[in-house]
């Protein structure tokens, strides 16, 4: 128990001092009337007036409340405008010729001959490299001999058949030969022509790969033949777009080797299926190419249109105000702001489209939008500060 006294004791007097130390530091009270004598300004009586101005004096009144109503907010602000939009799709894609293919000799043998120049321009059906043929040439002429003499015997034996010098027998075996050897010869025909490699369609040739004297095997590189009066343009599109896909949509396509220069393709038609690794689909559209430019795999960047309006309305972007998956402006009507929500469509250089919400001519507020506290404020639009601004007011 008297533990406990001396503990109550201590505690007691620590307070004490502690309290002793708080007064010693906290600093003297000054009278308010008395320090605004002292520093030259008129005495204020009980509530903080001024002598001889009552409590609903003018400036005793609102003015000593925080100067007084505030006036209007001022905000930057931009009118909704028409102009005409088109609906892009951007991406990359190749370049390939129109008919493509790689000559290769269907039968092994010794190049007798080569009829044509690097890069040069042939037509459908020109004789481009003959293979030594000596052998089935002589195969078909023996066939030709053998068939004229066949057709002579029967003839012969459909004379005296007629005349019944021979039996109908006869003159069916004599047809029957005929017919045998002219099947013959068709053989002997095709086989010689397989030592003949032609043009399958007109177009230009590229550099060959062999010279007169070469053994080839079947299937060996030969040269190249590129149609390219009109080339195939191949681009890929994200998946999402397949919908908005028409044949007959507009693509614009510039390449790094004519800056300059845009070409117009028109798109012809889709894969059949999405790509399952990339989500995406191959478009093809033609480009005409008269001139010859263009040439098979060439690097494109492409923008595909897929929808053009005439007179979209476009608002600067800064006047959106985002509020989870809404979209919301300012409209400025009467002085005052109010919060809009509008729906919104493509987005180009700043610009967005704005297909819900507004008219042409509305004014949106571009700029001050946390300044606008409520729905309704009035607010005060301003000129937006220009590039000398800064200079004039001596901001850096």
């Amino acid at each position: 128990m008297r533990r406990l006294v001396y503990y109550a004791l201590a505690l007691a007097g620590l307070a004490a001092l502690g309290w002793w130390a708080y007064g010693w530091h906290r600093p003297p009270a000054v009278d308010p009337n008395a320090a605004q004598a002292a520093a030259g300004g008129p005495a204020t009586g009980p509530a903080g007036v001024a002598p001889g101005k009552g409590q609903d004096g003018a400036k005793g009144g609102e003015a000593g409340k925080g100067g007084g109503p505030r006036g209007p907010t001022s905000v930057e602000a931009a009118l909704v405008r028409e102009m005409p939009l088109r609906d892009e799709a951007t991406a990359v894609g190749a370049l390939r010729a129109n008919e493509t293919v790689m000559l290769k000799p269907e039968i092994a043998g010794r190049i007798a001959a080569v009829h044509f120049r690097d890069g040069e321009r042939v037509a459908r059906g020109a004789l481009l490299v003959a293979l030594d043929a000596s052998v089935p040439r002589a195969e078909a002429e023996q066939a030709r001999a053998e068939l004229g003499l066949a057709r002579a015997n029967y003839q012969r034996t459909a004379d005296l058949a007629q005349k019944n010098f021979v039996s109908e027998r006869a003159r069916d075996e004599a047809a029957a030969t005929m017919q045998v050897l002219e099947a013959k010869l068709k053989l002997a025909e095709a086989r010689l022509a397989r030592y003949e490699i032609r043009a399958p369609f007109a177009g230009v040739l590229g550099l060959r790969n062999v010279s007169v004297g070469d053994y080839v095997k079947e299937g060996a590189d030969l040269v190249v033949l590129d149609d390219f009066s009109s080339v195939l343009v191949d681009v890929r599109l994200p998946e999402r777009l397949l919908g908005q896909l028409r044949r007959g949509q507009r693509i614009r396509l510039s390449v790094d080797t004519y800056p300059e220069k845009d070409f117009a393709a028109v798109l012809e038609a889709t894969e059949a299926q999405v790509d399952a690794n990339g989500r995406f689909v191959i478009a093809r559209g033609r480009v005409s190419n008269p001139q010859g430019l263009l040439r098979g795999g060439m690097f494109v960047r492409a923008r595909l249109v897929l929808a053009e309006r005439a007179k979209a309305l476009v608002i600067p972007e800064e006047a959106l105000v985002p509020a989870g998956d809404e979209q919301f402006v300012y409209r400025i009507e009467a002085g005052k702001a109010l919060r809009t929500k509008v729906a919104t469509g493509i987005r180009r250089d700043g610009l967005v489209e704005i297909v819900q919400g507004l008219a042409a001519g509305n004014q949106v507020v571009t700029a001050g939008q946390m300044r606008l506290q409520r729905d309704g404020t009035e607010v005060k639009v301003i000129d937006p500060p220009t590039s000398g601004a800064g200079a004039a007011t001596g901001v850096k």
